[in-house]
């Protein structure tokens, strides 16, 4: 009866053991190595599982140096809606139209819209490069003009 009972007890402490033993074996089996594709980082030996071209498909990566995980951004000229999603962190309007893209940030690391040159016709200082807008007489339209005089004022031709 003793016999029975440790015999018992013994199969019990080995039942758990089991599972665990099949999930690790799982686990290694499942991880994927650099450039394979993937849906979560805990597929990856790298845990990172990350985006790295305009295509929405995942694929394992390696981590930096820091131990992130970085998504690919976008280069400059590619439509853009948010500064996140550029490798200039810039995301701006860079022509007449309404689309904006990713473009290099100044020397002064500032990220400025595309603006209008002079002698362009527009509707507000911002939307010129001289940050000048103005009617250069009554009966026309606006105009972007260089500033002008000893301060560099917004003044009429």
């Amino acid at each position: 009866m003793a016999r029975a009972g440790r015999l018992l007890l013994l199969l019990l402490c080995l039942l758990p053991v089991a599972p665990v033993l099949t999930i690790k074996k799982y686990q290694q089996v499942s991880h994927k190595s650099i450039g394979e594709p993937c849906e979560m980082h805990s597929e990856c030996q790298s845990d990172c599982c990350v985006t790295n071209s305009l295509s929405p498909q995942k694929f394992c990566t390696a981590q930096t140096a820091f131990q992130q995980c970085l998504s690919w951004k976008k280069p400059n000229g590619y439509i853009c809606k948010g500064h996140l999603e550029c490798q200039s962190k810039c995301c701006a309007i860079s022509d007449y139209g309404v689309n904006m893209y990713c473009k290099a940030k100044t020397i002064f690391l500032q990220c400025l819209p595309w603006r209008k040159p002079n002698w362009d016709y527009c509707d507000y200082h911002r939307e010129c490069r001289s940050k000048c807008c103005i009617r250069l007489n009554e009966l026309s339209p606006s105009r972007c003009v260089p500033q002008s005089g000893i301060l560099l004022q917004c003044l009429p031709w």
